[in-house]
């Protein structure tokens, strides 16, 4: 097995992109050049990949990829002794979120067979290739286009795609992931640096991802004007074209049904007890007994990914500002990749 050689590869990948990162292009070299060119690429083919989103997710990746980190992730797991080929069915709803399932396979003494999302097609392929570089040649990877000739799968989809995919993949080993999302339970005295680091858990990648939060809870007597003035950082978003489509789109909509909510011109708050908003909208409602939350969490468990919250709160949640840098032991769907793995 070449463990060895993959975790020091993607040390030495987490130090490449983070060298990369801290350049400026002036004193860019040709490696550098073709790394920035690839992110423009995405950006013009999918414009939800925007270069400040796709470089924040690649520093999420530096920070994750220590060898302190990952070998204290995978002194948990027995690596499997016979190698397998995994088919991953990518999502591509933000920059590189099916990393963590190429990495998970790799480590595990398997091969990733991939099948890309058209939204996220260039970076992974990138830093795949780099990856084996600095690891000797010693990281195994297909591309495919149709998947066949596989011993297990991961697939990420709609909740409708899932429904198909598990009756595609019923005779194989599989983790099929449905949609998910995430919410924030207030207890009233947050700081206003607590409120704009819940902002970044809203706003960033555009609140596409599953740990991006659509739902609030706030107590009775919370001022909502406390959560538009936190905001205000993010109000940049609204020139983003997509975006702006969505929040035209949905408040000509609650216009038209002279439905009640908030709106600071470019999001908009909306008094509902459903979990998933749409984009441009987080629903909320006002709690009055942490139970109400507590059994919204227990009906909803199968669609919420994260919760932020207070620690003190005692509802397993991260902190805010925390949602969008989860552990490398943290998995999509809470389903723990690597012990599936460790048993196909």
């Amino acid at each position: 097995m070449n463990t060895e050689n993959q975790v020091l590869g993607l040390t030495k990948l987490s130090q490449y992109i983070q060298d990369f990162l801290a350049k400026d292009q002036p004193t860019y070299n040709e490696d550098d050049a073709g790394f920035e060119s690839l992110l423009k690429k995405s950006q013009i083919e999918n414009p939800w990949f925007t270069i400040e989103n796709q470089r924040f997710a690649l520093q999420q990746w530096t920070n994750l990829l220590t060898e302190e980190n990952i070998n204290n992730w995978l002194k948990d797991y027995q690596i499997s002794k016979i190698s397998k080929r995994v088919g991953l069915i990518m999502a591509g709803n933000i920059p590189l979120v099916g990393f963590h399932d190429v990495i998970s396979v790799v480590l595990s003494n398997h091969v990733p067979v991939i099948k890309l999302s058209s939204k996220d097609k260039y970076m992974i392929p990138f830093l795949l290739k780099k990856w084996n570089e600095f690891s000797e040649g010693s990281v195994p990877f297909e591309f495919i286009e149709r998947l066949e000739n596989f011993d297990a799968v991961i697939a990420t989809g709609s909740n409708n795609t899932a429904r198909y995919l598990e009756y595609y993949f019923k005779n194989h080993l599989h983790i099929i992931r449905k949609n998910r999302t995430s919410i924030a339970v207030l207890k009233g005295d947050e700081t206003e640096e607590e409120l704009k680091l819940l902002a970044e858990d809203i706003f960033r990648y555009f609140g596409l991802g599953c740990r991006n939060v659509t739902r609030l809870f706030i107590p009775q007597d919370f001022v909502i004007d406390r959560l538009f003035e936190s905001f205000l950082e993010f109000q940049e978003i609204i020139n983003h074209n997509k975006y702006a489509n969505n929040y035209e789109y949905n408040r000509a909509i609650y216009l038209l049904n002279q439905d009640k909510f908030w709106d600071n011109n470019f999001v908009m708050l909306k008094e509902d007890e459903k979990l998933f908003s749409p984009l441009s909208v987080i629903n909320f409602s006002r709690y009055s007994s942490l139970d109400e939350v507590k059994g919204f969490i227990a009906e909803n468990e199968e669609n919420i990914q994260c919760i932020v919250a207070k620690e003190e709160l005692g509802l397993g949640s991260v902190r805010p500002g925390e949602a969008q840098n989860p552990g490398l032991d943290t998995y999509a769907d809470n389903v723990d990749t690597m012990k599936f793995l460790s048993v196909i």
